[in-house]
């Protein structure tokens, strides 16, 4: 049977694709037909040194997907699997786990180690395998352990600490653990692999380590074989320790005081000395530094002066000696890293680092890195050029606009001439340096502006002929053009300064979106990006000649793309990127068009002709392109009106797929707001397909696969429906209700110290009221009874949220709403639970003294709603 086994496993990975597929075929059905078995023998397998290489090496791989899986519906099935096997089983694959670490073969040991790690996430959780960290820790302890077995443990305890959470362990373990990690790092020990192993470990283990970190003498162990693992002989070693400061950083920040002297001295001569992977981790921990110290900045901004964070400003102790070290790595370039978008090296991460100590230091910065500036950037060597160029553009974010107005206006006629570089990475740079700077510094009403009447022709000449340039410098102008184009977004008469280039800007983005010359989608997808920015902030009715002709252009080019027959399926998924784009077009357009009633027209004459183009595009059954065709059919719902019922039949049958598709989650959310939408454009002509609607959104709230994000808009949109169709709401009440109360709870019973989950919390809250605000609404006139035995409910869960201080604004506002809804809807019926209340009256009071003045407006309003009802 063993041989059978092994032969199997061999067959698996035959180049012999019917082999093959046999092979997978009958381990599957050994799987299914007797599991406990079918994981004993891979064990085996994977312990046995007779076997092939090759046999060990997959069955080591089967065993870890047996017990895992990306999917978390399928891993928590293979939890359950594993828990419910026979204690026996479990105990003899353990033992052969434990024995493999043991093994010669290097890739037997290193799977056994990852198995082991899978095994204790299930089992130390539920206080299980004790043993387990006694085993491992034992193996250290003895005088005759062979170095590949240390290193094995060490790698093991590592995944060990990766795979499981500090609260599963107890500070004993912890303890032994940090021991035996920090006896393996030591300089002593004769095996690199070992001390490799035991820094890789240490680094999974820091999180466990707290309670060790807050006792002097132990930290200050920890602290110094990890600086000297950062000076080891062996790279490997010196970039995993430096990993290790890095982690230490984010996670200890407030601890480091008295080692920053050193840590400054290890990570200067990593990066002036060291190779390029260890250099990269030196400026990987002061961009962790600048995280930390710029979160606390942000945290105290936010707190009263007497809760207020410890900040330690090591970034501005050591800013004389840091921002040169790091204007040392911006003339490291790589000659064709403007090429290749996953570049990283030591320039890009030294520009990254700059950027984040001037968010952390602001003006000082300032004075630091012009010096460099002025001194390289007319020089002939191109790097220094870039460099120049590279150091201006990191340090925009952080400083005054006052500190940086005057440099910019004197720099930026440099920086329009430097698009005209011999370099294309000069190019680049620059095209990037100007996007930042018209992100950043710009906009219509700014008080030190950088962009004036008098220099827009000669800004725009030259990002208008820069847009014909390299692909990916042509891809940066746009970009910059972007952000252009977004400072003016909202102005009135100031943006008659951009109009007179509508025209071009359109002209030259439409070709540059068309280039035959651009090998990657980046340039495409920037311009039209680009384009959707330039159709918001064009001002209508000026304009509207021009976006008409721009939306008979797109639907030219989707219309075009449809009717393509490609088969290639990297063709069919460039086509597929290609409508995205198209219909992300169409979307901004129509939403443009459709706000101003002198345009509107425009969009209702071509309605019949977007709305052929849009299902044909849903014909594909792309999910990238039917989340866009999707947002594009909520704009032409909203610009169309009563008038959408008419397409309503043929769009039935994709919003139906839409709302069903809970694999891509986007895709039903964003079905679900266009429900809101069609709603809201034909009130109770959506009557008669209200019935399949609602089953897929009550299906969609109870499917524990749809992704939580989901939920919430189902909510809001219950609200819609039912102020679309009124009394008819009636039938889907005693099914919503339930839904509603469910979550209320859920809210009341969900661990809100997560960040996250806080935000959730609050989607779910907003979700709720929206829903009951918009059933109230819709039943005002004629069946507001029916939501008398709501009423007790509601208001106990209005005041909850009202005395959470965790609410959001959003929630403020809808909590606000549905009060006032409650009073006008049931009137005199709900006096009573008024008066036997009073939050309602500290609650309006906070909104009162609110600056925001739509909350005012709405409090009033519901204070009025409520005083009528008390007065009655």
């Amino acid at each position: 049977m063993a041989s059978l086994f092994t032969q199997l496993l061999l067959s698996a990975q035959s180049s012999d694709g019917n082999v093959r597929s046999t092979a997978e075929e009958n381990l599957k059905q050994f799987q299914d037909k007797n599991l406990p078995q079918f994981l004993l023998s891979l064990s085996a397998e994977l312990l046995d040194e007779q076997k092939p290489p090759e046999s060990r090496r997959l069955a080591g791989i089967i065993l870890k997907n047996s017990l895992d899986s990306k999917d978390l519906i399928r891993k928590e099935e293979q939890t359950q699997t594993w828990v419910a096997l026979d204690p026996s089983v479990k105990v003899q694959i353990k033992e052969s786990l434990l024995q493999t670490l043991g093994s010669l073969a290097s890739q037997a040991r290193r799977s056994a180690s990852q198995v082991i790690a899978k095994v204790a996430s299930i089992e130390i959780p539920r206080r299980e395998w004790q043993e387990l960290i006694v085993r491992l820790l034992n193996n250290m302890t003895q005088s005759d352990t062979p170095a590949f077995l240390k290193q094995s443990t060490l790698e093991t305890l590592g995944y060990v600490c990766e795979e499981i959470s500090p609260h599963d362990l107890e500070q004993e373990q912890v303890n032994t653990i940090l021991t035996a990690v920090v006896q393996g790092m030591t300089a002593a020990q004769e095996s690199p692999d070992v001390r490799l192993a035991a820094v890789r470990s240490l680094y999974n283990a820091l999180s466990f380590a707290e309670t060790n970190f807050e006792n002097e003498m132990e930290r200050n162990y920890i602290m110094k074989v990890v600086c000297e693992a950062a000076v080891s002989a062996e790279l490997q070693i010196r970039q995993a320790a430096f990993e290790c400061l890095v982690s230490i950083a984010s996670m200890y920040y407030e601890i480091l005081g008295p080692y920053m002297e050193t840590l400054f001295t290890l990570t200067a001569n990593a990066v002036k000395l060291d190779e390029e992977p260890v250099a990269l981790q030196a400026i990987e921990f002061w961009s962790t530094i600048c995280d930390e110290e710029i979160q606390i900045q942000d945290d105290n901004e936010g707190n009263d002066l007497g809760s207020s964070i410890g900040c330690y400003h090591f970034i501005k102790t050591a800013l004389p000696i840091l921002v040169p070290m790091l204007l040392e790595t911006l003339q490291k370039q790589e000659e064709d890293q403007d090429l290749d978008d996953g570049a990283w090296n030591l320039s890009m991460a030294g520009g990254t680092c700059l950027g984040l100590v001037a968010r952390t230091v602001g003006d000082e910065i300032v004075t630091l890195v012009m010096p460099f500036v002025e001194d390289n950037i007319a020089k002939p060597d191109w790097r220094s050029r870039e460099a120049a160029t590279f150091a201006f553009g990191s340090i925009l974010e952080g400083p005054s606009v006052e500190k940086l107005s005057p440099l910019v206006c004197t720099g930026l006629d440099f920086l329009l001439n430097a698009m005209k570089d011999q370099n294309r990475n000069v190019k680049d740079t620059t095209a990037w340096t100007l996007g930042r700077i018209f992100e950043i510094l710009h906009s219509s009403d700014c008080a030190h502006p950088v962009v004036t009447p008098s220099n827009m022709r000669r800004i725009m000449s030259v990002l208008l002929e820069s847009t014909r340039d390299a692909p990916n410098v042509a891809e940066k102008v746009c970009g910059a053009i972007y952000f252009l184009v977004q400072g003016y977004e909202g102005a009135s008469s100031s943006s008659s300064v951009l109009m007179p280039y509508v025209g071009e800007l359109i002209s030259a983005i439409l070709f540059a979106a068309d280039r035959t010359d651009v090998c990657n989608f980046k340039l495409r997808s920037s311009a039209y990006e680009t384009l959707n920015e330039i159709v918001r902030c064009c001002q209508l009715p000026q304009t509207s000649e021009m976006l008409a002709q721009l939306l008979n252009e797109i639907m030219n080019r989707l219309g075009q793309n449809v009717e393509l027959q490609i088969l290639s399926p990297d063709g069919k998924e460039k086509q597929s990127d290609l409508q995205a784009l198209l219909c992300g077009v169409l979307q901004v357009i129509i939403q443009k068009l459709s706000g101003c009633n002198d345009t509107k027209p425009v969009v209702i004459q071509a309605a019949d002709q977007i709305m052929s183009l849009l299902l044909r595009v849903f014909a594909c059954r792309s999910t990238t392109v039917h989340e866009e065709a999707m947002l594009a059919i909520g704009a032409l719902a909203y610009a169309t009106g009563p008038e959408f019922a008419k397409y309503m039949l043929d769009f039935y049958q994709y919003l139906d797929m839409g709302l069903k598709n809970h694999e891509e989650y986007q895709v039903c959310s964003i079905s679900v707001g266009v429900v809101g939408d069609i709603c809201r454009a034909l009130d109770d002509k959506v009557l008669p397909f209200c019935d399949g609607i609602m089953t897929n959104l009550l299906k969609d709230l109870s499917n524990p696969l749809l992704h939580r994000s989901v939920k919430p808009p189902i909510f809001s949109c219950f609200g819609d429906i039912a102020l679309a169709i009124g009394g008819h709401f009636e039938k889907y009440i005693s099914h919503v209700v339930p839904m509603l109360t469910g979550a209320a709870e859920l809210c009341a019973n969900l661990d809100v110290a997560d960040e996250d989950m806080m935000e959730y919390v609050n989607q779910l809250r907003r979700g709720i009221f929206e829903a009951y605000s918009g059933i109230l609404q819709g039943f005002k006139s004629s069946k507001a009874d029916l939501m008398m035995p709501c009423a007790n409910h509601l208001l106990k869960f209005t005041e909850t949220v009202f005395r959470d201080s965790n609410r959001d604004d959003a929630v403020t506002m809808a909590a606000i709403a549905v009060l006032g809804d409650l009073a006008d809807s049931l009137g005199p019926s709900v006096k009573i639970l008024f008066k036997d209340t009073t939050f309602h009256i500290d609650f309006m009071g906070e909104c009162f003294r609110s600056g925001d003045e739509q909350l005012k407006e709405t409090a009033t309003w519901t204070q009025g709603m409520i005083g009528r009802i008390l007065a009655s």
